[in-house]
């Protein structure tokens, strides 16, 4: 798909626009005239408002840049007016920065507004729930990561990175079930080993 920079594309807008409307009101020209910079402003301004600025900004997250990224999506000013399957991008490309800044409450609300639209495929649901358990990992609501795995589970998972990190986690929930498993025989077997209070012997005369 053809990339045009958003700074480009703003100017591209401006120009078209008002450049149709100088045309409109030259003496001679008139509206027929600018009629291709009208429709070539219309569209660009109709990708925008669909498209946003989420490629861009997830190429950026894709390269670490995430404070880079988050100005790119900041430029995205009526999220409400994206495409769905888009929009729903724009919180999980949130939702991912936030995590990737240490913000895990910021990362699991953008994360909770992405989970609420439809999105097109497994691929993307599983990675949303992938997230959204890692969170609850990092938070030790081990339980509710669980819930999120058995989720993913359910879900036909198709692209290999992602399904490597599935693997990964499903061993992390693996060993903390083993952790807690050893913690509880230690506790019984403390508790065995050593009964509540020592009986005094009596003293001998």
């Amino acid at each position: 798909m053809l990339q045009i920079n958003i700074y480009l594309r703003f100017g591209l807008i401006a120009f078209s626009l008002f450049g149709g409307l100088a045309l409109t009101f030259i003496k001679g020209l008139g509206f027929w005239y600018a009629l291709p910079l009208f429709l070539v402003g219309i569209v660009l301004l109709i990708g925008y408002f669909l498209l946003g600025t989420i490629n861009s900004a997830a190429m950026l997250v894709q390269a670490g840049k995430m404070e880079e990224a988050e100005k790119r999506l900041r430029l995205t000013f009526w999220p409400k007016l994206l495409y769905v399957a888009n929009r729903a991008y724009f919180y999980m490309l949130k939702g991912t920065i936030a995590m990737n800044l240490k913000d895990m409450d910021a990362g699991e609300m953008w994360l909770r507004k992405a989970q609420e639209i439809k999105l097109p495929s497994d691929n993307e649901k599983a990675m949303l729930e992938l997230q959204l358990a890692n969170i609850a990992a990092s938070k030790g609501k081990w339980n509710q990561a669980a819930l999120h795995f058995k989720k993913i589970k359910e879900l036909k998972v198709t692209e290999p990175a992602l399904r490597d990190q599935v693997k990964q986690f499903e061993k992390a929930l693996e060993n903390r079930g083993q952790v807690k498993a050893a913690q509880r025989m230690g506790q019984q077997g403390a508790g065995m080993m050593q009964p509540g209070g020592k009986r005094r012997r009596p003293k001998m005369r």
